[in-house]
């Protein structure tokens, strides 16, 4: 890639990656949110205000452990809920209503103590931390189905991907305010206040940037607001709304929405498991979001390795995402970073004794790099590919449930991790070592590859029965030649039969449905034969 290309498509795609940019902002307040608090709970000023500097060491790990996890929580019931708000009433208002409900429990958390006792302000706090949590856990689950549903196909992993460059920034963020803090500030308690009271910052840009964005065009054309989906599209793509881009992308929505617009909450939870390709469609995104929690990088965390993570995610977003594609980053980093798990659970059990040796240093690096590959595939791939792979109908209740798994998740491996290293010391970085070989032998040969594929034709690359597999691993490295000769048909062939052939029972059936195929499939394909036909990657 050269600069001048780079900038062309920056200009090109500018509309495209202010929307990515703004809804990702959410993502700041995610990792600032659950990177703060710790810092927060360390601080002599806080500990002596609330008084926990008079409890034993037990129970104050208890409290510390209570106050993170109610975030959590709070994240898990907000991912939960976040289906029904974004389907009932918008992506964009319930990004909007997520930055309120975040603002709202951070102010709360800012003024917690204030006028009452030690044993109120903790539980206000409580509360504000939960609340708080609701917020974030709506944004988690909606943001990656609004920049998937708007972003080009061009760029669209790097779009989605961006949500882990915001988690990282807020992450490092809250770690440097906490330092600077804790080295700046004399002890009382604007000491503690100060951070909880920064963290607004990025809630309040959040719901400013998000009042200038466009609806997702596929809520617009679920309500049948068609007009209103070809302006956002217009305005996504800096087209006329009757340009063939924006029209051939409309037609491809609509039909994909023949017989589903309005569905249901229990609709679309029952709508899961109408059949076997939907039911893999829609457990692909919690699959990887509950891998990438196994790979945690919970055990090695720092304000270096934060910034190290932050600026790895960002040149991979910029050069890799997109010319690799989805499998190779999950492949590659997977492996890589599993590599790094068992060199460090090795030298552990060889040297368990507190002393440099050459090994220590070469540890050392293996952590750094560790991070890097965790950039490279798990860090933000598994968002980017789950959003791309569940069915637009079901986007929010799928995405939903991959972001409530994240949330479970996290607080599951935070729990069982220092036990584990607590009694099988190395063992622990043998299993996160031997889990993230496994991952990447599972997205080899059980997902495919969505680079480049409109959202509307992802379909396609479930169907045609035992082909299905075949698909997966001819587009894994290796893969080709693995099959020998076997090849399964691609997608602009599969969509040429299925045309043909609804065409066809169009002609003799009169009604439709006589040769299998029923209304609502006939209705789809006339919709799209009715569009003109153009190859221009501004196609969303």
């Amino acid at each position: 890639m050269n600069l001048r290309k780079e900038l062309n498509e920056l200009r090109q795609y500018r509309n495209a990656y202010l929307l990515a940019f703004a809804a990702t902002t959410g993502y700041v307040c995610f990792g600032w949110d659950i990177g703060l608090i710790g810092g927060v709970l360390a601080l002599p000023s806080f500990q002596q205000y609330f008084g926990l500097d008079k409890e034993s060491a037990a129970a104050r790990a208890a409290l510390s452990g209570n106050i993170v996890s109610v975030l959590q929580a709070g994240g898990f019931f907000g991912a939960i809920s976040s289906t029904w708000f974004a389907s009932r009433y918008g992506r964009k208002p319930s990004l909007l209503g997520s930055a309120i409900v975040f603002i709202i429990g951070s102010t709360i958390q800012s003024i917690v103590g204030m006028g009452s006792s030690a044993a109120v302000g903790l539980k206000v706090l409580y509360f504000s931390r939960f609340l708080g949590g609701m917020g974030v856990g709506v944004m988690a689950a909606v943001v990656p189905t609004y920049v998937s549903e708007c972003a080009p196909r061009a760029i669209r992993g790097r779009c989605t991907g961006s949500i882990e460059v915001a988690v990282g920034l807020g992450n490092m963020l809250s770690f440097w305010v906490n330092y600077g803090v804790a080295l700046h500030i004399p002890v009382g308690e604007m000491q503690w206040r100060t951070p909880i009271i920064v963290q607004l910052i990025p809630g309040v840009l959040f719901f400013i940037f998000m009042l200038f964005q466009p609806e997702s065009p596929r809520w617009l054309v679920e309500r049948e607001r068609y007009e209103d989906a070809a302006a956002s599209l217009a305005y996504i793509a800096r087209a006329d709304p009757s340009s063939p881009a924006v029209q051939l992308t409309l037609s491809e929505i609509r039909a994909d929405f023949v017989g589903r617009h309005k569905l249901s909450i229990v609709s679309q939870f029952r709508k899961m498991g109408e059949n076997r390709i939907i039911a893999l469609r829609c457990l692909i995104p919690s699959i990887l979001t509950f891998f990438q929690q196994c790979t945690t990088a919970t055990l090695l965390a720092t304000g270096v390795y934060g910034v190290v993570k932050f600026v790895v995610t960002c040149l991979v977003l910029a050069f890799v995402i997109e010319s690799w594609g989805r499998k190779r980053t999950l492949i590659y980093g997977g492996l890589a970073q599993g590599a790094m798990m068992l060199w460090i659970g090795g030298y552990a059990a060889l040297h368990p004794q507190p002393t440099l040796v050459p090994a220590t240093y070469v540890s050392i690096v293996a952590i750094y790099l560790f991070g890097v590959f965790f950039c490279l595939g798990w860090g933000f791939t598994p968002l980017v590919l789950g959003s791309e792979v569940a069915p637009g109908h079901l986007r929010p209740a799928v995405m939903s449930l991959a972001s409530g798994t994240t949330w479970l998740f996290t607080y599951v491996i935070a729990q069982i991790t220092p036990t584990m290293l607590a009694r099988i010391t190395w063992g622990t970085y043998v299993v996160f070592g031997v889990a993230s070989v496994a991952m990447a032998a599972w997205v080899w040969a059980g997902v495919p590859e969505t680079t480049g594929v409109p959202l509307e034709d992802v379909k396609w690359l479930f169907e045609g029965g035992d082909a299905v597999w075949v698909r997966f691993v001819q587009d894994a490295p290796g893969g080709r030649w693995v099959l020998g000769k076997r090849r399964a048909p691609g997608v602009e062939e599969l969509k040429k039969a299925d045309a043909a052939a609804a065409t066809a029972g169009g002609g003799e059936g009169g009604g439709g449905g006589s040769d299998g195929h029923s209304d609502e499939e006939m209705s789809r394909e006339k919709l799209r034969l009715s569009a003109v036909v153009v190859d221009d990657p501004l196609i969303i």
